[in-house]
């Protein structure tokens, strides 16, 4: 049995996600040659929100592709479908911004740096995610962060957005037994 407390509501949510893109606009020092790739499921999401703001903020779409690191994942060892990369341009020489919902240990991120460099060669690589919970096992910071949120290893956090959960939301899961 789980016991579950909110943590983060929509409305900070979309502050986050604000910050984040007023975060890439300045040290970008604009948008030109910058492509986001959310990691499949809710980072693709977000990466969209983000890509929506930035053409808000600043008049310039900015491209957003998808990926799914299954394949890739040193942790998991029984894939059924895969469904790769799905960029809509050509990433190399670009500045390439992934996204995803939460980084942990920083496995998902080492095996998303994997699917991007099968696709091409970025110029730079950069890290926003929404939830940086600690307890990295792997030397991998990200660039961006849109809230810290210190867990134990018995707890867990959970995304959700309206798109798959018809609300946003970030909350703490504890794991009980």
């Amino acid at each position: 049995m789980a016991q579950s407390k909110q943590v983060v509501d929509e409305v900070t949510m979309k502050r986050a996600l604000t910050r984040i893109s007023y975060e890439i606009i300045e040290q970008n020092k604009g948008l030109n040659d910058l492509v986001l790739v959310g990691i499949k499921t809710r980072g693709i999401y977000l990466a969209h929100r983000i890509a929506k703001r930035l053409e808000q903020l600043e008049g310039l779409q900015v491209p957003v592709g998808e990926l799914d690191i299954q394949f890739y994942r040193d942790d998991v060892h029984k894939i059924d479908h895969v469904e790769g990369a799905q960029l809509p341009v050509n990433i190399t020489g670009k500045h390439v911004i992934l996204v995803d919902d939460v980084i942990f240990t920083g496995r998902t991120i080492r095996a998303a740096l994997d699917a991007l460099m099968d696709e091409g060669r970025p110029r730079k690589i950069s890290l926003a995610v929404l939830v940086d919970r600690g307890h990295r096992e792997l030397p991998i910071r990200p660039d961006f962060v849109g809230k810290n949120i210190p867990t134990s290893l018995d707890e867990q956090i959970q995304v959700q957005v309206s798109e798959l959960d018809g609300k946003d939301g970030i909350s703490i899961e504890r794991m009980e037994g």
